[in-house]
């Protein structure tokens, strides 16, 4: 039997991204660029396109997918929303925040895995934007990979892992932020919710809304059970091989491990170059880190060593998003030292 032939990528030329919105109009998965990863795009009003989504990625049903919007009057048709939702929407989109609202009755049981809520985003990237704008409908788009692996944050990630399950790249280039948006739960907006740490920080939204904010569940979700959004399980971006975390690395412990043992520090250690450590920023800036750490583990999943160990972020603004994928990566290993 021959192989299934592999995504054809497309660089978004007015033609190629006409061709595209036919493509998910007629109910077909095409995988996009946003600001944060690259998603798997169906119609989000069509059952059968979004239980593609499932299938081409080895989804489980009871992980909901966010459906991203070009416009607001389109959140209407989606969710019921409130004043809360409002105010951030006004603060924040375009850009990387979903918001989690009791949903409309014509969106799919299977967007929302069964749930009376639907998770809606307005992306910022500007050639998803004109992609949307052609479609004229709402998109669901969960991240454009094989389920719990690494998200992508390049065309060439999405091609290596789903390029003989799905037919279609848009390539938009890399992720400007490289992690997934922030969620926040609003289904009751006298009492949001932050459920996944993003760009848009905790902080950022209680200035926003003039209020607290709660922070994220402390238990993980179980994995049989219907989740209230993406990214809520224990184990998630989780590359192949073995992950340890620190709160701290250092030379020393570096001169004490093995020869096939990789150190991802923050910041690159000052000293002698040494093929084992990485760095996520030269500097260890913390939107540089966010944008290289999904692109980092992929490159050192299939360099061949046995253990990876990574530094943990100091745990204000983006550095929680940074930690929250570092502990799902590595399952929640407890930080070594």
């Amino acid at each position: 039997m021959k192989p299934a032939p592999t995504a054809r990528i497309y660089r978004g030329t007015p033609r190629q991204l006409a061709a595209l919105a036919r493509r998910l109009q007629a109910g077909e998965l095409v995988a996009v660029p946003t600001e944060t990863v690259y998603g798997l795009a169906a119609d989000a009003g069509n059952a059968r396109a979004c239980r593609q989504i499932f299938v081409a990625k080895g989804r489980p049903a009871n992980d909901p997918l966010i459906v991203h919007i070009h416009s607001l009057a389109q959140l209407e048709g989606l969710a019921i929303g409130n004043a809360a939702a409002r105010r951030l929407a006004a603060a924040f989109w375009p850009g990387p925040l979903t918001l989690i609202l009791p949903k409309r009755a014509g969106v799919p049981d299977v967007v929302t895995s069964g749930r009376p809520s639907v998770a809606v985003r307005m992306p910022a990237h500007p050639l998803f934007r004109r992609l949307l704008k052609l479609v004229g409908r709402p998109l669901a788009a969960p991240s454009a990979n094989p389920f719990g692996y690494v998200s992508p944050t390049t065309a060439a990630h999405v091609q290596s892992g789903l390029g003989r399950r799905i037919r279609h790249i848009l390539d938009g280039g890399p992720c400007r932020i490289g992690l997934e948006s922030t969620i926040v739960d609003l289904r009751d907006p006298r009492s949001p919710r932050l459920l996944r740490p993003g760009e848009i920080t905790r902080a950022q939204l209680a200035e926003a809304l003039g209020g607290p904010v709660r922070g994220p569940l402390r238990r993980p979700a179980k994995s049989s059970s219907r989740q209230i959004a993406p990214g809520q399980l224990a184990r998630h971006y989780s590359p192949r091989t073995p992950l340890t975390l620190h709160a701290k690395l250092t030379p020393a412990m570096v001169a004490r491990g093995g020869p096939r043992e990789a150190w991802i520090f923050l910041r690159r250690p000052a000293g002698r170059r040494d093929a084992r450590v990485f760095a996520l920023d030269p500097r260890g800036r913390l939107p540089g880190a966010a944008r290289r750490l999904f692109a980092l583990l992929r490159q050192l999943d299939s360099a061949g060593f046995t253990t990876l160990h990574a530094e943990l972020a100091p745990a204000a603004g983006l550095g929680a998003a940074i930690n929250d994928r570092l502990r799902r990566a590595a399952n929640w290993t407890k930080a070594a030292s």
